[in-house]
């Protein structure tokens, strides 16, 4: 197996993985990483807000798989913000750390992903 194909299969399987969790809550319990500034102006219960925020990351881990480039530069995206958000909480910064080396290895995975038509 190639890099661009470990690296696809990984950046697809995982948002995947991680959004279904987001119904379940047997990795982690997710609402613990929003901050309670963002928990007070939601106009919903935080578990509504996990479970868009798991939509969201099944499709984008569908786009790694299926349109690779675009899908993972929507996950690197994705990854960096989360990461900001962390780190203006001051919270979980070792997370933070991890999914900005995540957002590098996506960032990898588009640039080895050859343009459609190239």
């Amino acid at each position: 197996m190639n890099v661009q194909t470990l690296l696809k299969y990984t950046y697809g399987l995982v948002p995947i993985v991680a959004g279904l969790d987001k119904f379940i809550n047997i990795l982690t319990d997710w609402s613990q990483y929003v901050s309670i500034g963002v928990q007070e102006i939601l106009p919903f219960e935080i578990s509504t807000f996990m479970m868009i925020v798991g939509v969201v990351e099944i499709i984008a881990g569908i786009l790694v798989l299926t349109k690779t480039k675009i899908g993972a530069t929507i996950v690197a995206v994705w990854l960096v913000l989360i990461a900001l958000t962390l780190i203006f909480s001051g919270k979980h910064l070792d997370v933070a750390v991890r999914d900005l080396v995540m957002a590098i290895g996506t960032y990898v995975l588009v640039k080895l992903t050859p343009t459609p038509n190239s």
